[in-house]
């Protein structure tokens, strides 16, 4: 098989956030965001404990490239971040049109991803990657030897009318983050997806966080930030559970889009509800932290609007960033309801 895991294309597929997309919703009326904090949904940042460790996997296993490598430090990084004398080395890493940032903390260390960790915890979130061909995907990444989530790949029932016959995969990364691939059937979701291609993995479809009550997390995400709903389902059964490993999995999903980018979609398990809460003590350095990055127009516009909306936080302080490597000039960092890291940067 080559390295680029050539074939002819296989199933046109699209991405699970916009096969769901079949109730199209805009944003509230009356929300406190009259034009749209959120520009873009700019991928996620994800803690790693080794960045070489998991270039080497996200290269040569899952075929993103890399497209920058730097190293930040001081005082700004430290006030960005939150974590006392951060020193943090950001590569950025691409697949398709969609980027995530790795980051790995060179000082001080956090902590691991719980060895215990379940899909329904509230710490819990991923990206779904878009594969092309479902079974060469899986036995690419079998080969690889990666630690499995799900048995194998599900197929989700016809009876459900917005997932139908979409087939997913849950894996981890070497440092136990959770990862997703799918492949859909045609005649769903966005048409990108469906365009010819002789690469497996395409690219991003979304990134997926657990929540604790959908009705909350949207008054963040599309009252406060501006994102729109643009589709929702129930999933259940055992090809859920499987795809979870979550026995009696019933999940509330919501997918949401800013004008660009890759869909934010909200997981909320309707049983069981035994997941754990995000612990309140989590820092920028321990491993399940991510960031998902949300760029502005205006930082500070975007700093008051969180600062008046979102209660139970303070108002997020904006710091300037004098590093052009790192690709942003004004950022700031906060939480969602459920304790989700999500930051905000103007370019």
């Amino acid at each position: 098989m080559s390295r680029r895991l050539r074939l002819a294309p296989a199933f046109l597929i699209i991405a699970l956030g916009v096969a769901l997309g079949l109730h199209m919703s805009p944003s509230r009326a009356g929300s406190p965001v009259d034009a749209a904090t959120a520009r873009a949904v700019g991928g996620v940042a994800i803690t790693v404990e080794d960045m070489d460790r998991s270039i080497d996997f996200y290269s040569t296993v899952l075929f993103f490239e890399k497209m920058s490598d730097v190293r930040a430090s001081g005082p700004e990084i430290e006030r960005l971040l939150g974590v006392p004398g951060a020193r943090v080395r950001v590569v950025t890493m691409r697949l398709g049109a969609e980027q995530i940032e790795l980051v790995e903390y060179l000082g001080r260390k956090g902590r691991p991803v719980p060895a215990d960790a379940r899909s329904n915890d509230r710490w819990f979130q991923h990206i779904a990657i878009v594969v092309n061909d479902m079974d060469q995907a899986y036995l690419w990444l079998h080969r690889h030897n990666v630690a499995q989530t799900s048995p194998g790949p599900q197929r989700l029932p016809d009876g459900n009318p917005n997932a139908g016959g979409i087939r997913a995969f849950y894996f981890k990364d070497p440092d136990g983050h959770a990862l997703e691939v799918l492949q859909f059937p045609a005649g769903k979701g966005d048409a990108r997806w469906q365009r010819p291609s002789d690469r497996v993995f395409l690219g991003i479809d979304h990134t997926a966080i657990v929540v604790a009550d959908t009705e909350k997390s949207l008054r963040f995400y599309r009252d406060t930030l501006g994102l729109r709903i643009i589709g929702g389902s129930e999933n259940d059964g055992p090809e859920q559970e499987r795809l979870n490993d979550v026995p009696g999995a019933r999940l509330r999903i919501t997918t949401l889009r800013a004008a660009e980018g890759p869909a934010i979609e909200l997981l909320e398990y309707l049983a069981p509800r035994d997941g754990r809460p995000y612990p309140p003590d989590t820092m920028a350095n321990d491993l399940v932290r991510w960031h998902t990055l949300v760029l502005t127009s205006d930082a500070e516009s975007a700093a008051e609007t969180l600062g008046v909306s979102t209660k139970a936080h303070a108002r997020p302080g904006v710091v300037p960033i004098s590093d052009a490597s790192l690709g942003f000039r004004r950022g700031f960092t906060t939480s969602d309801p459920d304790g989700h890291g999500v930051q905000l940067r103007a370019r």
